[in-house]
């Protein structure tokens, strides 16, 4: 009985601090008994048990916990933990949530822990500092690392120079396959990951790729060059990032070299870095759509978010002025028949639905290319019969539930015919107006929603009453 006992002790003993404490249930949430644990932990200063945890977690879910924990806590997670913490779990939480970290800790620790991330998660990680705080880490820094990061910085905020890893393999273009792959296999430093290497001449200027697969095939004695990839795309380091990204996309990249103005190779953009290019810029669109600020974050306080959010609801109070104007101009109409006054919300309100699913789709063929001066007249068209289709279909469904409802069948076939109207005039503005806002150069995922609705509005109230008060004689 003894022998079993010490074989069940000696097996829990090997088990992992997450077996035994689960960090997630199964529906991948954060279990809240795993963040009291982690928050007791860091409360009574349990220094072993929290490197024994962060030890055993994948960044974005040290990221995720870090995001869990309460805000005076969160430095003294990374202050207890130590060597053992890796800083490219701050690259996973809220802007706002990183930079208090930062600020809390000291300039010589965070430059310990920047000095173990490649150069593109360094760039990420201190890029949104102020300009003081980051010069005091980076003077914390050896001299060739402060270097590599400042060249980075001077790059514009969404270029590849400043996404760009700038450890890459690169090696000259007299070696042979055998000398690439020893050179690989015995030289220290190199970067955790790669998916090829780069063929350079003697003033460093790019000849062209290898990919892993294909030197791994090789003949070993076989010249390098044999296997370069010369035609291989390559990125501009002052390229616009969401250009990049949507090289990566069409021509199904994993990595691809990055080059300054005289063709030297400076570095290399990969994957997952592209890969969160994309989150972004879906992610702000989805915001811009809803009046949002694009960096508004879920941490922010409550003062930051109110304030820009504000700018749109004003704006959109003033166009919601200019919709209700027109009733105005049908005030002696509207008295005269009250059901006017019910169903005209009705109109404006399936020309706004209508109006927002052809502009959602059409600011995301815009972002992502699929919508240009080439294809433009033939969508427009698709999206104003599809306007008419759904309004010949609504007009029957709304024309027979107003009559039904104020048994005027009249008033059917007047508000069947505003519907039509308004469905068409939804779609082509949905369309139309995010077009036309992106020729003269403003977002037109910040700023169609407002104008579209308001074109809506103005339609449909305008078509309903004029139709019904043309329909029902009820001019003053």
């Amino acid at each position: 009985m003894a022998d079993h006992q010490d074989l069940a002790e000696a097996a829990a003993a090997h088990d992992s601090v997450l077996d035994r404490h689960p960090m997630r249930d199964a529906e991948d949430h954060l279990r809240p008994d795993f963040v009291a644990l982690i928050s007791a932990a860091v409360q009574r200063g349990d220094s072993s048990f929290l490197c024994e945890i962060v030890g055993e977690l994948h960044e974005a879910d040290l990221g995720d916990l870090i995001e869990a924990l309460e805000p005076d806590l969160r430095p003294r997670l990374v202050e207890l933990t130590g060597a053992a913490f890796d800083f490219s779990a701050l690259n996973e939480v809220d802007d706002a949530v990183r930079e208090e970290i930062l600020e809390e800790l000291e300039p010589e620790t965070v430059a310990e822990g920047v000095r173990e991330l490649d150069s593109d998660d360094a760039v990420e990680l201190l890029q949104n500092l102020d300009e003081e705080d980051k010069e005091e880490i980076l003077e914390k820094l050896p001299q060739s690392e402060r270097v590599a990061l400042e060249r980075s910085f001077d790059y514009p905020e969404d270029s590849a120079g400043r996404r760009m890893q700038t450890e890459c393999i690169s090696v000259p273009d007299d070696w042979t396959a055998l000398q690439a792959i020893e050179y690989m296999r015995d030289t220290p430093g190199l970067p955790d990951r790669f998916y090829e290497i780069y063929v350079v001449d003697e003033d460093k200027r790019l000849k062209g790729a290898v990919p892993l697969d294909a030197l791994l095939r090789a003949r070993r004695p076989g010249p390098i060059m044999d296997l370069v990839d010369e035609d291989r795309r390559r990125v501009s380091d002052h390229e616009d990032i969401a250009e990049v990204a949507r090289m990566f996309g069409k021509y199904n990249l994993v990595a691809a070299p990055v080059t300054d103005s005289d063709d030297h190779l400076v570095g290399v953009i990969t994957i997952d870095d592209v890969v969160d290019v994309i989150e972004e810029e879906a992610e702000e669109d989805i915001k811009a759509l809803g009046g949002v600020a694009r960096d508004e974050e879920l941490s922010d306080s409550v003062w930051t978010i109110a304030k820009g959010r504000f700018n749109w609801l004003l704006v959109n109070l003033a166009t919601a002025f200019l919709a209700s104007s027109v009733l105005g101009l049908f005030e002696g109409e509207l008295q005269k028949m009250v059901a006017l006054a019910v169903l005209a919300p009705i109109v404006a309100s399936q020309g706004g639905n209508a109006a927002t699913q052809t502009m959602t789709v059409a600011v995301r063929a815009l972002a992502t290319r699929e919508l240009s001066s080439s294809n433009a007249m033939r969508v427009v068209m698709r999206e104003g019969l599809v306007g008419l289709v759904n309004g010949l279909a609504f007009a029957v469904i709304t024309g027979v539930a107003a009559a039904a409802w104020f048994k005027l069948p009249g008033l059917g076939v007047v508000i069947g015919l505003a519907m039509m109207c308004n469905l068409v005039a939804g779609a082509l503005g949905g369309i139309l107006i995010p077009m036309a806002l992106q020729r003269l150069r403003a977002d037109p995922a910040v700023a169609s929603g407002t104008f579209v609705t308001t074109v809506t509005d103005i339609v449909g109230f305008f078509a309903f009453l004029t139709i019904a008060t043309l329909w029902f004689g009820l001019q003053s």
